[in-house]
């Protein structure tokens, strides 16, 4: 029996092999999804030569504190932006040995968003060490944790996109 959603799964099993068949290590600085990136790619074999650690940052202060996001950045921007989720990338990748990391900061509800940041909205970032971040947004449908898995399931792909670049 699996904890985890089967097109979750299919997705992090993609990722695992794109990340060792280029001998990359991974990082995720997670907001939203709380550590579910980390958790699919570390529930399947071959994940310990590839996954180097998680940063779950669901607070502000654990952004700052573990991810050397400035504070000012966080009150200027919101939590959930592009700015933030860019920082988060970058925090992962120089706060640990990883090659390619990929950050995601959101709203997964029912409650905390607004009219111009509604619940679904989702930043996402991912960075191969030395080259650019990449950005992407989402605004997903569903509950909280269809949001997340969606979610997940993107920021997985962009993982990929930055073994590319």
């Amino acid at each position: 029996m699996t904890l985890l959603p089967a097109d979750l799964l299919a997705q992090a099993r993609l990722t695992l092999d794109a990340l060792a068949q280029r001998g990359l290590r991974f990082a995720a600085a997670e907001s939203c999804t709380g550590g579910l990136v980390t958790a699919a790619l570390t529930s399947l074999a071959g994940s310990s030569s590839v996954v180097q650690c998680g940063f779950v940052t669901y607070s502000n202060q654990a952004k700052a504190a573990m991810l050397g996001i400035d504070p000012i950045l966080i009150d200027a921007e919101g939590a959930v932006s592009e700015a933030v989720a860019r920082a988060m990338a970058k925090g992962a990748i120089d706060r640990s040995d990883a090659d390619v990391a990929v950050a995601i900061t959101g709203i997964a509800g029912p409650g905390g968003g607004s009219a111009s940041k509604p619940v679904g909205l989702v930043h996402f970032a991912a960075l191969r060490r030395g080259g650019e971040v990449i950005h992407h947004r989402e605004v997903f449908e569903g509950d909280r944790d269809a949001v997340r898995r969606q979610a997940a399931i993107v920021a997985l792909e962009l993982a990929i996109r930055a073994t590319e670049s």
